[in-house]
């Protein structure tokens, strides 16, 4: 699965793109058909949660899209992968 992250108005360091590569990684265990994961990074309004994460998981059929925020950008990051796991274990049960 190839990974490709855009950060949008700040510089996103290798830490955390590691960081989200890895996180990713898992979900290439549930499904084999991934085929890309296009992450966007960027800063909300100032609010307590103002670090958001999009990810669109391209596969066959319709991608998968998942939006979150968390007062940081390694949170967001977890919140989305904890939700793709669960939205491609349903669309496998189907």
């Amino acid at each position: 699965m190839e990974v490709i992250i855009k950060s949008v108005d700040f510089t996103a360091g290798p830490e955390l793109e590691g960081f989200i590569s890895e996180k990713l990684s898992k979900l290439d265990k549930l499904d084999d058909g991934i085929i890309r994961a296009r992450v966007t990074l960027h800063k909300g309004q100032e609010s307590v949660d103002n670090c958001h994460c999009d990810v669109r998981l391209e596969v066959p059929g319709n991608d998968h899209i998942v939006k979150k925020s968390h007062s940081s950008f390694e949170g967001a990051a977890l919140a989305v992968v904890d939700t793709l796991q669960d939205v491609i274990k349903k669309h496998k049960d189907r």
